[in-house]
């Protein structure tokens, strides 16, 4: 029988709840295959400069929204929404008024990023 407190992930930080959550995991235990940026900011106009993977990326936005450049054209995402950025394509994104809260899910057991500006 497998040993499920292997297969459990805790906050790095100590904390047993969900808010103020924001940090990376990469090669997750039971051959999960994706890493994990756990994003959250109160802040507007921050986010990552122009990058690619060679596997898709999906944002699961759960609070306030973003601007999101995919291949040269815009577009906003907000709370509820999931915005899937395939394998190869140039993105980046800035934060909105309110803030952000997401869940990017990278198709790949470890972070490749090519960064291009």
């Amino acid at each position: 029988m497998t040993d499920l407190s292997e297969l459990v992930v805790n906050r790095a930080d100590g904390r047993d709840d969900g808010e103020d959550w924001t940090e990376n995991y990469e090669e997750l235990p039971g051959g999960a295959g994706i890493s994990i940026i756990l994003e959250a900011t109160t802040q507007e106009g921050v986010g990552p400069r122009l990058h690619k993977h060679p596997y898709a990326e999906t944002f699961i936005i759960r609070r306030g929204s973003a601007t999101f450049t995919v291949d040269g054209t815009e577009v906003v995402g907000r709370a509820g929404q999931i915005l899937v950025v395939p394998a190869d394509t140039p993105h980046k994104f800035k934060t909105g008024p309110g803030g952000y809260e997401a869940v990017h899910i990278h198709a790949n057991a470890t972070f490749e990023t090519e960064w291009l500006e």
